[in-house]
C-alpha cells in the first residue's frame, strides 16, 4: 500500500511539472480524488483492524496479569508487536492521506491559474 502511495505521489509530481492544460487538470483532479477515496476506505479498514488488535492486546494483557503463564505471556507479546506495527502503518496511511489533500488543493490551484 505504501508503495502504491509513493507511485501515485511521483505521478502527481511529474504531471504537475509538465503544466498540463485545463481539461487534463480537470480529468486528473477527478482521478486523484478517486484515489483519495480509495485510500480513505483503506484507512478505515486499517483503523478498525488496529482497534481490534489493540483491544485484544489489552484483554490478553489483563488476562496475563491475572493468570500469569508462559502461553499467555507469549500471546500478549505477539499482540503487542502486532499492535505497534498496525499503529505505525496507520500513522503512515493517515499522514499520506493528509498530504494527498494538500496535493488535491495544489491541483485545484493549478486549475485556477490555467483559466
Amino acid at each position: 500500500m505504501i508503495d502504491y502511495i509513493k507511485r501515485h505521489d511521483r505521478y502527481v509530481s511529474d504531471l504537475l511539472e509538465t503544466n498540463p492544460g485545463e481539461e487534463a487538470l480537470r480529468e486528473f483532479l477527478a482521478y486523484h480524488d478517486k484515489q483519495i477515496s480509495w485510500i480513505q476506505h483503506e484507512r478505515l479498514a486499517h483503523l478498525i483492524t488496529m482497534m481490534f488488535v489493540c483491544l485484544f492486546f489489552l484483554t490478553a494483557f489483563g488476562f496475563t496479569m491475572v493468570h500469569f503463564a508462559l502461553p499467555y505471556l507469549l500471546l500478549t507479546a505477539l499482540l503487542l508487536i502486532l499492535s505497534v506495527v498496525y499503529i505505525l502503518h496507520y500513522y503512515r496511511l493517515e499522514n499520506n492521506v493528509q498530504r494527498w489533500y494538500s496535493l488535491s488543493n495544489r491541483i485545484r490551484m493549478s486549475l485556477f491559474e490555467v483559466k
